[in-house]
């Protein structure tokens, strides 16, 4: 009953996310062509840039005139970064916003645990955030279909895609952390999206310098660089363990915390 609520309280936030993703992947793919055609004249205008710039985006690393570069340069930093905001307003709100809007005395009065009830909302964030990376992939998809010509690294695509649900799991499961933590989902939505907002500076701050580089341990945004990921063709382990450390405590720290929670009802 709480997963089947909190997914119909979600549907229209989904669909709208949904949407707009969708129609900015499929847009920006649609113009892919027309930036292969002109690969000399705007390599020229790219190689203008400063060599710092190229650095904080990967471009450095990345072709754009090749469709697994454009997408990792202009496709795949949208996805991640607007995705991640996403998850962190979804699960920001999902625990703290009962308290907030004095439901919490509605839930507990039914014959269900609390820690039934973190497991419950937990499953509803993820099956949201699950669904939005499914439609942002078969989006993807639909896009590559505009470059009929170039070849498609289906395998590195496919290492994107599992990068990017991580990364907004993640963030995520930190906003849920917060969420079980907080009491005004004002406070929680602020902590969260700051933390993302953050993440996604300190990431671009470590590809200034080689002396910043220790940054990149910092954030999300960094252990799943698209440059790495096309040019290694792997996720490096060491970002694997640390997503899923961050994942795991948080969750465990989200069941502790409002498992013993006082809250007022």
């Amino acid at each position: 009953m709480i997963f089947k609520r909190e997914f119909r309280r979600g549907q229209k936030s989904l669909i709208i996310w949904s949407l707009v993703l969708a129609g900015l992947i499929i847009w920006l793919l649609s113009i892919f062509p027309q930036f292969a055609e002109g690969q000399k004249s705007i390599q020229t205008l790219f190689d203008a840039y400063p060599e710092s710039m190229k650095q904080m985006f990967g471009m450095d690393r990345l072709n754009l005139g090749t469709l697994i570069g454009f997408y990792g340069i202009e496709v795949y930093m949208m996805t991640t970064l607007l995705g991640s905001i996403y998850a962190a307003m979804l699960a920001s709100n999902i625990l703290a916003k009962e308290e907030n809007e004095k439901t919490i005395e509605f839930l507990l009065s039914k014959p269900v645990s609390r820690s039934q009830i973190v497991a419950k909302k937990l499953m509803a964030v993820i099956v949201n955030i699950v669904i939005l990376n499914i439609v942002s992939t078969i989006s993807s998809i639909i896009g590559f279909q505009f470059a009929k010509e170039e070849a498609i690294q289906w395998s590195t695509f496919a290492l994107l895609a599992i990068a990017t649900l991580l990364l907004h799991v993640t963030f995520a499961a930190i906003a849920f952390m917060f969420s079980s933590i907080l009491r005004k989902t004002r406070n929680v939505l602020s902590i969260s999206l700051a933390v993302v907002i953050v993440s996604y500076f300190i990431s671009i701050m470590s590809g200034l310098s080689e002396d910043l580089d220790i940054l990149k341990y910092f954030s999300p945004f960094k252990y799943v660089e698209a440059a790495n990921i096309i040019n290694e063709q792997i996720i490096e382990s060491i970002f694997l363990l640390l997503m899923g450390a961050i994942i795991l405590i948080s969750f465990i720290v989200s069941f502790m915390i409002y498992k013993k929670k006082d809250i007022s009802v």
